[in-house]
Formats: structure tokens, sequence, C-alpha cells
């Protein structure tokens, strides 16, 4: 909830207010850039060495918050079941370590000496940007800002780090973080804005580079403001998805089954990279669907505050309402809902809980098949070949990722028909036998509406570097 001069946290179990932080003005906003600005002179020619070796530090000042009380902190804030929260704190940690691994050879000095003539030397430098403004969701926190805020602070960068409204205690953590490991505390600034004031910092002259994660609205206004600031200011959109699995009919189905409901279920659906629909070969449609709904029905849809619960809410009740609106569409267009609703009585009208739902007899023709639901609800369609699935997974105005489920242990030829359709895919990442995972040594991107831009692997240190030549002509005469 926010106003012209602050903004509260709801939390989506119980609609209580959390916390309350208020907005800076455009002279206090002036003065932290500026600050910003400064310090980063200074901390890009602290040795690389050092930056990598505080970035470790950040890891052991990580580690000693983690616990019951960040757990349930971020479950108030945002709504995923207690029990469930540590995963990503492991991938926090797990992905740090990795971009850290990787900083000393992804940032050093690409020589030319094998190639240079006598008398010259040639090399390239990455040198950072400046000051890069990330601006991070709500549905990962901690995973998502990792992405950017550790490289880029690695990379000799200084962050301004604006959270989404719904998880401001997690950026505040990530920033102390920083502090007590040696990262000077003008380096690392938390800002909690106003859209107005989002828009006056993309803008600002100080900022050199934007990297912004969630949805394709918010993208296109972060887009829009940048464009219509001076100069040419670098941008970076990482942005929703409608992610498709395709089922093959020589498929382990128990696996692929549970896998599937778990790419489209966790987190109450709310993933860029989630399982939104899903395409099964004629050949195993029927004993997929029944396996899938027996999984989803089991589901227990509560209070995330308690260790039992396995579903919780969706982070407001509007985006609640937007998407039993989407179902209720996709119902009277003809799909039908396998899942009843007297199985999870705890959803009303006026709150945020969302039963988990399974569609069949969907199309393309149905917003459910074709916009981003970011809820616990997959729409499952069945085709009669490897060519209608390639069709139906394109035919999207996404490409974050796609699977393809194919018993390639067993038959070299599934695995080389796998490699045949990930050919034909318009899609950031694919996988086999696996969804809704980033593998931080691969990088992270998409195409069409799902972005612009790469975080993770080596890409993403070159993402917010830029590469500075140097030519020199030792020998004059």
């Amino acid at each position: 909830m926010t106003n012209a001069q602050s903004q509260t946290t709801i939390s989506p179990h119980n609609q209580a207010p959390l916390c309350t932080r208020i907005y800076p003005d455009e002279a206090e906003l002036s003065e932290k850039l500026q600050n910003a600005a400064r310090a980063q002179e200074a901390w890009k020619k602290i040795d690389l060495k050092e930056r990598i070796a505080i970035g470790y530090r950040f890891m052991e000042e990580f580690e000693k918050m983690k616990g019951d009380e960040l757990y349930l902190e971020l479950t108030q804030q945002m709504g995923r079941p207690v029990g469930q929260v540590a995963g990503e704190i492991r991938g926090l940690l797990s992905r740090a370590e990795y971009m850290l691994s990787i900083a000393e050879s992804s940032l050093s000095d690409v020589s030319l000496k094998d190639t240079d003539a006598p008398g010259f030397r040639r090399f390239i430098r990455r040198v950072p940007h400046g000051v890069v403004f990330v601006i991070a969701p709500w549905n990962f926190p901690y995973l998502t800002t990792i992405n950017s805020v550790l490289p880029a602070i690695v990379a000799g960068n200084a962050v301004l780090l604006k959270p989404s409204p719904q998880t401001p205690l997690a950026a505040e953590r990530f920033a102390t973080a920083f502090i007590n490991a040696g990262v000077p505390k003008d380096v690392i600034q938390v800002l909690h804005l106003s859209p107005s004031l989002t828009s006056y910092i993309v803008q600002h002259p100080l900022v050199d580079f934007v990297s912004f994660t969630g949805s394709v609205v918010g993208g296109q206004a972060v887009e829009r403001a940048a464009v219509e600031a001076p100069g040419f200011k670098g941008v970076a959109l990482e942005l929703g998805g409608k992610d498709p699995a395709y089922v093959r009919p020589d498929a382990n189905l128990d696996y692929t089954i549970a896998e599937l409901v778990d790419g489209a279920m966790f987190n109450s659906g709310q993933s860029c990279c989630a399982v939104e629909r899903i395409y099964v070969h004629e050949l195993v449609y029927d004993k997929f669907v029944e396996g899938y709904t027996d999984i989803v029905k089991k589901y227990k849809l509560g209070d995330p505050t308690k260790p039992e619960t396995t579903l919780g809410p969706v982070v407001s009740v509007a985006s609640a309402k937007r998407i039993r609106k989407q179902v209720s569409d996709a119902v009277d267009a003809g799909a039908r809902a396998l899942i009843p609703a007297e199985l999870f009585p705890i959803v009303q009208p006026n709150n945020a809980y969302v039963a988990p739902q399974v569609l069949v007899d969907v199309n393309h023709t149905m917003d459910v098949m074709m916009e981003e639901t970011f809820g616990p609800v997959v729409g499952i369609q069945r085709v009669s070949s490897d060519e209608e699935a390639i069709r139906l997974m394109n035919d999207s105005p996404y490409g974050l990722t796609a699977s393809i489920w194919t018993n390639a242990a067993e038959n070299p030829e599934s695995e080389e028909a796998f490699l045949q359709i990930s050919e034909q895919l318009n899609t950031g990442t694919i996988f086999l036998n696996r969804c809704d995972y980033l593998d931080p040594a691969l990088s992270w991107t998409g195409v069409k509406n799902s972005g612009r831009g790469v975080s993770l692997s080596k890409f993403g240190y070159d993402q917010l570097t830029r590469p500075k030549s140097i030519h020199m002509k030792i020998k004059t005469n």
C-alpha cells in the first residue's frame, strides 16, 4: 500500500500492516546519488582480489542471519510457506559462491599478446559502469537481488537497490550484510521509492545503468523513463514468462508429473519461470492428467506461518482476484476445472488465497494459455506430435524458459529429439527433464516480452561492465 509520502507492507495471509517506510524527497535522493558516485570512484580502485574477498565475507555475514527469524520475516512479507524459505537462502549463497569463483577470470584483462605485432601491446579491460540502479521484485527477493547486486559491486560499481514495497526488509538485510562485510555504506544503498521517484532515479545523469526485474508493464515504464533521459542509458530487463512444458510419450511419467506439479505450484506459482502451460502427447495424456490432478489435490493451502502449510496465499487480494478471473474466464470459454473448490474452503472473495487449479480442454484463445498468470494455475493441452508441441510452445508473447520431458537416459534417439526441438524453440533457457531452475553457470536471459539482457554466468559480469580497449605502440623508431 503506497501514498505520495510512504509505503506500508501488508502481510498477504492476514492483511495486517507489517512495516512502513517513508520516501525521501528529490533533494535527499540527489545527495544520495552524489554520495554513491563519489564512493564508486574510490571503490573501483580497490584491488579486484580484495573486492572478491569482501564478497566472500558478505556470504559469511549472511550466513549469520539465516534462521527462523529471517524465514518468518520473509513469509510475513510475501506469503511463502515458512518451511520453504530456507531453499531461497541456500540458493542465494550458492549463486554468490559461483559468481565469486568466476569473478577474477571474468573481470581480468583480456590479453591479445599472442597476436600482437612486434612493438605493440593490446588488451581489453573490463571497467565498471559507475552507479547501477537495481530494481528488485518481491517474489524471490533474495535470489533475484543476488543476481545483479553482487556482481555489480564486485565489478567496482556502486549500487542503489530499490526493493519492492512488499519486501523492504529483505533488501535492508542484504545491504547490512554487505556493509558488515566491508563494503562502504555509500557503495550499497537501499532506496524505498514511489513510482515517480523511481523514474527520477532512472533518468538521473549520475545513474549509469539500470537493472530491472519484474513485470512487463513495469519494464516498459523503466524503458520509457530511460529513453526520455539525457544521453543513452543502459537498461537490462528481466520480465515475465508463460513457460511451457512438453511431455513426450516416452517420458518417465511418475517423475515428470511430480516435477511439473512442483514447477507450477511452488511459491503459489509466483515465479517468472513457473510452468504455466503443459502440452502432453495424446498417447500418455489421460494418465498424465490423472496423476497430476491427484498430487495437486493433496496440497495444504493455508496460513504460511504454520509448518504444515504447503501452499500459501498469493501476494495480494488484487492479485488473487485477477487470477480467479482468468480461471473463470477460461471455464466460461469451455475449459474444465479439475480441482473442486470445496477442497480449499479458506478461499474467500476478499482474501489473498487462491486454490490450486488444473484446467483441461484449454486452447490458445484463452488468456490462461497466453498471458502470465503468476498463480497456482496450469493449463494442460493434448498434442499429437512434436511439431504441434513446438508450434504451440512458440505461440506466445513470452520466451523465458521451456522444458522437454523424454526418456533420454535409455533412448539416444530421445536425446537427439530433444536437441532438435530445442533448436526450434524461441526461448532463453531450455531444460531436459527439469524446470523452474536457475544454474548460475548458465546465462539467465529471455526473448520477446520476457526481456532483454543477461544475468549470472560470465555474461552477467559483461552486462555490468563495459569493455575498454588499450592499444599501445611501444616502439616509435
